[in-house]
């Protein structure tokens, strides 16, 4: 299980690398990237918040668990945090299985779970100011 927190921009190839072996036939991959919201001004940065030790425990956690649920090989949760662009990753979650479904629905969970009970926080900036962002589950 690879959990971090990172300033630096996410090396998905590295990533991929880490999490790969030849048991595992597939590869469930989510990037989230920031995104301008359609809130009626342009977006010029988002910044992340985090508390790195409590983030880190409870991504552990998640991808305990989600590995318990699924026949899966490794897993990896990797957040940045800092101000990013628009069109910079934010997230990522890599999970090896020896099969698609588990690869798919671990993942799906995994970014769910991450946007409900991991304790990373954004505030947007835009043209003319800058709010704190609420998460949004499914968005």
């Amino acid at each position: 299980m690879i959990a971090r927190i990172i300033e630096a921009p996410i090396d998905v190839p590295a990533i991929l690398a880490q999490v790969a072996h030849p048991s595992c036939g597939a590869v469930g991959v989510f990037l989230g990237v920031v995104r301008e919201p359609n809130l009626g001004h342009r977006t010029v940065s988002i910044d992340y918040h985090a508390y790195p030790e409590m983030a880190v425990r409870v991504m552990g956690e998640i991808g305990r668990e989600a590995a318990g649920r699924w026949e899966t090989g490794e897993i990896a949760i990797v957040h940045r945090i800092g101000r990013l662009a628009v069109g910079e990753a934010s997230v990522a979650i890599v999970v090896a299985a020896p099969h698609r479904r588990a690869a798919l629905e671990a993942t799906s969970y995994l970014i769910e779970e991450l946007k409900t009970r991991v304790p990373i926080w954004k505030k947007e900036r835009f043209d003319g100011g800058e709010s704190w962002i609420e998460g949004e589950p499914g968005a």
